[in-house]
């Protein structure tokens, strides 16, 4: 469960007391391989070693931001998706998810999830909206979905389409905890015609490096992941209709026209609940 302490009077410092500042934070690191400027020393040395490790990894960052945009833009735009539930929405940074969706469709609804509270302190500060449309922020854990669920329907109607978003987020849900489940029980709540936006490291034997970068994390920063091979990724698309090109390199997933991606070992994929 979120460990969310009582609410005070200042809900500012509250959130401050939350930030450990003593360890490396994914978030944090993860907007520094961004180019942002929210992270702290602890975080830039560690994005650094990481770096070493595996000199590519700056590129799995950007390679998961565009395809955010590209799936975002598709749902939109192809498939009439009006509303979006993201889940483990990050530091905010450039064509956030509200951001691509009300540049096409001003009125659509976007609920952001994460119980960072550095990422909380941000998304209330910048995440607005289109007068058109919606945007909320949820103090709240993957993990408690029917929580998330309850909440997120004070802005979304659960009875039309929804986009659930998961973006580099079930990779911090260890095996012993369900996380085929959990995605299940969300999808399982959303009506037919709910799009599920997800994207995870793996591991494979031709980027032994990832593996190297990922054990230095989990010894050093905080939370710990968990790496899954391709195919134990798109397990998560099961009972889904897997649009084309299935699972793949996020920047393999509907590149621009004329672009030549380079191979990450960040997945992804987009599928539609029947």
């Amino acid at each position: 469960m979120t460990d969310n302490p009582a609410a005070t009077e200042d809900p500012a410092e509250a959130l401050r007391r939350r930030i450990d500042t003593l360890r490396p934070h994914t978030a944090r690191i993860w907007n520094y391989w961004l180019g942002g400027g929210d992270y702290y020393e602890v975080d830039r040395v560690a994005g650094d070693r990481i770096r070493e490790l595996h000199p590519s990894i700056g590129e799995y960052a950007r390679a998961d931001r565009l395809f955010l945009g590209r799936a975002v833009r598709h749902l939109v735009a192809d498939a009439g998706i009006r509303q979006f539930l993201d889940i483990g929405t990050g530091l905010p940074t450039a064509d956030n998810t509200h951001e691509v969706a009300q540049r096409l469709a001003p009125e659509s609804r976007v609920v952001y999830v994460d119980n960072d509270p550095l990422v909380l302190a941000h998304a209330r500060a910048l995440l607005t909206s289109a007068p058109e449309g919606r945007t909320d922020h949820l103090d709240e854990d993957l993990r408690n979905v029917e929580a998330v669920l309850e909440r997120a329907a004070a802005t979304l109607d659960l009875s039309r389409p929804v986009a659930l978003m998961l973006l580099g987020v079930v990779i911090f849900v260890g095996d012993d905890e369900d996380p085929y489940g959990i995605v299940r029980r969300f999808m399982e709540a959303l009506p037919a015609g709910s799009h599920l936006v997800l994207s995870h490291t793996i591991t494979t034997p031709a980027l032994p490096e990832v593996d190297e970068a990922v054990r230095f994390w989990n010894q050093h920063g905080t939370p710990a992941l968990t790496q899954r091979t391709p195919e134990a990724v798109a397990r998560f698309f099961d009972g889904l209709e897997l649009l084309e090109p299935g699972v793949v390199s996020c920047s393999r997933w509907r590149p621009k026209e004329g672009d030549e991606p380079l191979e990450v070992a960040m997945y992804g994929g987009v599928g539609r609940k029947p």
